[in-house]
């Protein structure tokens, strides 16, 4: 699949829910109760024991019926064995040139991180196919992304931080394009209790309220 294609794919669910678990394991249930939750999108962090395996488990059992990506991505070298695993786009925590040229050679997607203007701007012109606003709920939250957007409204940005289901329709009402979802839709409580059928209504929760900004901005 080409980088257009998915990052439309990725903009159409308008939402990235961020997989940071204590195991391989749990990473990859977290995802099939998003999965059932009707998300077709997610991410998991290089943070997570054996996240290699972790893609590679999601990839083998969902194929093409998810978008898979790879996060807090630190090197080229990173994100290649991600892309072997069956990632199909990545996200970096910081600004790293020689990752998003990595990425851009194999015509995938490559979200990375970054905060201030210069940072957004230089990430764009290095190839980046949407920029990560991280960590965005610190410095303004959807205000900040609306500030951007004002000189950079060919850029497309997803924010990540601060990005809870009261804040999401605001998020995407300032100009992003989709939102990034962490601890408050794959917490380490239900994870640890076991409690899948809480992030999978969770994942319910944050589709309805997309949908519904979008559906206001469209009006």
């Amino acid at each position: 699949m080409k980088s257009r294609e998915i990052l439309a794919f990725i903009t159409e669910v308008g939402l990235v829910p961020v997989v940071r678990t204590s195991s391989a394991e749990t990473a990859v249930q977290a995802i099939e109760a998003m999965y059932r939750g009707g998300v077709r999108a997610a991410e998991i962090t290089m943070t997570v024991p054996g996240a290699i395996r972790a893609l590679e488990t999601v990839a083998d059992r969902f194929g093409d019926k998810i978008m898979l990506g790879a996060g807090t991505v630190l090197d080229p070298e990173t994100a290649r064995a991600c892309m072997l695993a069956g990632a199909e786009f990545f996200v970096t925590p910081s600004l790293r040139l020689s990752t998003i040229e990595m990425v851009k050679r194999y015509s995938k997607v490559i979200c990375p991180g970054a905060l201030t203007p210069t940072e957004v701007l230089t990430a764009w012109e290095a190839g980046a196919d949407v920029v990560k606003i991280f960590p965005c709920g610190n410095v303004g939250g959807p205000k900040y992304i609306k500030a951007l957007k004002g000189p950079f409204p060919q850029i497309e940005m997803i924010p990540t931080g601060g990005v809870n289901l009261e804040t999401a329709g605001d998020f995407l009402k300032a100009g992003a394009c989709a939102v990034a979802v962490g601890g408050e839709l794959v917490d380490a409580k239900s994870i640890k209790e076991g409690r899948f059928d809480v992030i999978e209504e969770r994942a319910r929760q944050y589709l309805a309220a997309i949908a519904k900004a979008r559906s206001e901005m469209a009006a």
